[in-house]
């Protein structure tokens, strides 16, 4: 956009002095006022309604927040190395749950609708192919784009080395029982009771009348762990319908005896140093606050959440990503192994 000033008499408009949001041009000072000593942003020089209330920053001082928003140590340590993605690849590729009857641990992924569950599914086993692969179909709309329950085995480096791990696709979460996948339906999946393809509906509830219901599901059959997939740049819009439902969620889930954890995705949205670079994530301040408020809505603590970038527009993939990306899934797996160790003694061949 060009600008054309003209010259016009009497005294020069002063450009100098930037309007923050929130504020009238007569109350604003001049930008040089709000640095300190060291001719960075001084916080304590502008008046909190000067601040834009979201991750981004000062409107008129850019990069202010993001100054502000780094932590001079990472509040999870991470090493960023090939090494460190080679190791975490073979040891998802050679994982065999503790069970000598079981091939697969099932995973579930919960979400309200544009979480990126789908996302997460195309982005892992993307880690494992070397390049984009939209292995779960990803939607764009306000409609739950997954309909059905899909499994999904996640492959090797080759489709003749199929991981261990199955990752369970499923319509988004609604607000209620009236939209959405809903309580009933998602405990009936956790249960081992849903066929693989169902397609669900908040008017026909999984029943025993239902085309393929396991009346009688075994360890293999049923979910083994369930990962909630919260989007980091909506945690703060989520409805309290929806933090009801999570919280309604946790508690049957729990009942279960099946371990739950947390997917914060998205969080190169809600952080521009993170975007920039994403091994910056754990000293991020706003992503660490913005986990504690996706705790809040679980109801979980945040030494089981972990965050994620899931791949979207990208044709190939990027090694720090996956290493964000391999990470969540060795924290998955770990709860997984807990589950068997737990159902050891119902399940006597348990192999722990």
């Amino acid at each position: 956009m060009a600008f054309n000033f003209r010259t016009v008499s009497g005294n020069c408009p002063n450009f100098s002095a930037p309007v923050l949001h929130g504020e009238k041009p007569s109350s604003i000072a001049f930008a040089t006022d709000l640095l300190g000593g060291d001719g960075r942003p001084d916080s304590s020089k502008v008046r909190k309604e000067n601040v834009i209330n979201a991750p981004g920053g000062f409107a008129g001082l850019p990069g202010a927040e993001q100054w502000k928003s780094k932590m001079e140590s990472p509040w999870r340590e991470v090493a960023w190395t090939e090494d460190r993605r080679e190791t975490l690849m073979k040891s998802i590729s050679s994982y065999k749950p503790g069970c000598e009857d079981l091939s697969e641990a099932r995973v579930l992924l919960v979400g309200p609708i544009g979480a990126g569950k789908s996302s997460f599914i195309s982005s892992v086993q993307s880690v494992f192919t070397g390049r984009f692969t939209n292995r779960a179909m990803v939607g764009s709309s306000s409609t739950s784009f997954t309909k059905k329950l899909q499994l999904f085995n996640i492959r090797g480096r080759s489709p003749e080395q199929p991981t261990a791990l199955v990752l369970c696709d499923v319509m988004g979460l609604g607000d209620g029982e009236t939209t959405g996948l809903t309580l009933h339906d998602t405990l009936a999946i956790i249960k081992g009771h849903a066929p693989e393809g169902h397609k669900f509906s908040p008017e026909q509830p999984v029943r025993s009348e239902t085309v393929g219901y396991v009346k009688k599901p075994s360890l293999k059959d049923k979910v083994h762990c369930v990962v909630f997939v919260v989007d980091a740049s909506k945690v703060s819009s989520y409805t309290k319908g929806l933090g009801t439902t999570f919280q309604q969620l946790r508690e049957h889930i729990s009942d279960l005896g099946v371990h739950q954890v947390a997917l914060l995705t998205h969080v190169d949205q809600v952080c521009q140093e993170t975007a920039r670079d994403i091994t910056q994530v754990y000293n991020s301040r706003i992503v660490q606050q913005t986990m504690t408020k996706a705790g809040a809505l679980l109801g979980m603590s945040t030494s089981y959440i972990v965050p994620v970038k899931n791949y979207s527009s990208e044709l190939d993939v990027d090694e720090n990503t996956d290493i964000l990306l391999l990470s969540a899934v060795d924290h998955i797996l770990q709860y997984v192994d807990l589950h068997f160790q737990d159902c050891a003694a119902t399940y006597p061949k348990l192999s722990l």
